[in-house]
């Protein structure tokens, strides 16, 4: 079982190897609470992970470490297991889902560990890596249902709660369960009364199912942004510890999510990854009872692909009403297209691109269709010009 006890002594024993990361106060993404960022993005390797992995590993047999260690991850354990493995001088295999970021796979390549690219999501990399543990004895290393591990992670709320006595809630991502198991564990065990909150992707939602059912449901399939953590099926030990230590849990969007990582990048000049920011995302867009508290956001990671930072920052610049495309019917004759410029110049919007189509078939014989991207400040300001550009006469489609 988790002990407190056991938390402690991870805590010691990352001395050697993990950073504690800082607590930033954060009020301008959440102006209706006293918002803080615990910044696990900027941990050592870019994820939590590294605290339960190496606290697994570090506490192996001689025997154990001599067959070497086997884990399965969508990209931030692999990470932490690599580094362990390495830090312990034993050899690592790491089977991971084909889709996850690039950046993921090459950082774990880098620590010197062997990579099994496996097709499909975490579950379908678990179960390579569990037959790959039957064939060599190696010590499967699970990404989040293990004891040693959750109290690994455990390590985290004992830093919190140093670093803010008085915090009255903590927002933790959830993909398996093990670091808001080990998180809420531990401040628990220290003070009930601290509020423990989850956040899932809606695309990956296994633990609030589960939660909801009162029982462990297995997902048919995940979809989301958040790869860190679309898990099919949350553990044994940490639906039992959720059930127990978590107040609520609650999902965001994939939008929600882009803003967040936005918020982040424009606000603190972080970056967090998908899994990471939810808990942002939470706090955000008002999904928690926290007015006038002490929060404190747990951001897990900051491994994004910048292969598709671009098209997260696109998604929660539409998202927060910033960057938009208009479809305007027009009839085509001279002045029209002067006309739409003049009004979005006057409301002091930016024209990204236009396009301007003769030939679709749906139209009458003198129409002509208009798409133009637009920059503004945020969605009241793209509203207004919506409502000018009708009442100057225009058709938005």
């Amino acid at each position: 079982m988790v002990t407190l006890d056991k938390i402690y002594h991870a805590s010691h024993v990352l001395k050697e190897i993990i950073r504690p990361t800082e607590l930033i106060k954060a009020p301008k993404i959440c102006p209706d609470c006293n918002l803080y960022i615990k910044t696990e993005n900027l941990q050592v390797t870019g994820s939590f992970k590294v605290r339960g992995a190496y606290y697994k590993i570090s506490q192996l047999s001689d025997e154990e470490k001599k067959k070497g260690v086997i884990a399965c991850s969508a990209g931030n354990h692999a990470q932490g297991v690599a580094l362990a493995a390495a830090k312990n001088g034993i050899k690592a295999k790491i089977c991971i889902p084909d889709g996850a970021p690039i950046s993921k796979v090459e950082a774990t390549k880098s620590y010197g560990a062997e990579v099994c690219l496996v097709k499909g999501v975490y579950d379908d990399a678990y179960e390579k890596a569990v037959s790959l543990v039957e064939e060599t004895g190696a010590t499967f290393i699970h990404p989040f249902d293990d004891e040693m591990v959750i109290a690994g992670q455990g390590s985290i709320g004992l830093e919190i709660i140093e670093q803010l006595p008085k915090v009255d809630a903590v927002i933790v991502p959830i993909g398996g369960g093990g670091l808001i198991s080990g998180v809420g564990f531990a401040l628990k065990s220290l003070d009930p009364d601290i509020k423990i909150y989850g956040v899932q992707a809606e695309g990956a939602a296994s633990m609030v199912k589960s939660i909801k059912d009162d029982e462990i449901e297995t997902l048919e399939d995940v979809h989301t942004i958040a790869d860190g953590i679309a898990v099919k099926t949350p553990g044994v030990n940490t639906f039992e510890i959720c059930r127990k230590y978590v107040d609520d849990i609650v999902t965001v969007s994939d939008d929600e999510i882009s803003t967040a990582i936005l918020e982040l990048i424009e606000r603190e000049k972080m970056i967090a990854e998908g899994a990471g920011a939810t808990s942002v995302a939470a706090a955000m867009f008002n999904k928690l009872p926290i007015k006038g508290k002490n929060v404190v956001c747990l951001v897990s990671g900051g491994n994004i692909d910048v292969t598709i930072l671009s098209r997260v920052i696109n998604r929660g610049l539409q998202k927060a009403g910033r960057l938009a495309e208009l479809v305007v019917e027009l009839t085509d004759k001279p002045g029209q297209l002067l006309g739409v410029s003049e009004i979005i110049s006057s409301y002091g919007a930016n024209v990204v691109s236009l396009e301007h189509n003769r030939s679709d078939e749906r139209l009458d014989i003198n129409d002509c269709v208009l798409r133009i991207s637009i920059e503004t400040r945020n969605q009241e300001h793209l509203d207004e010009i919506k409502d000018a550009l009708v009442n100057g006469g225009f058709k938005i489609t």
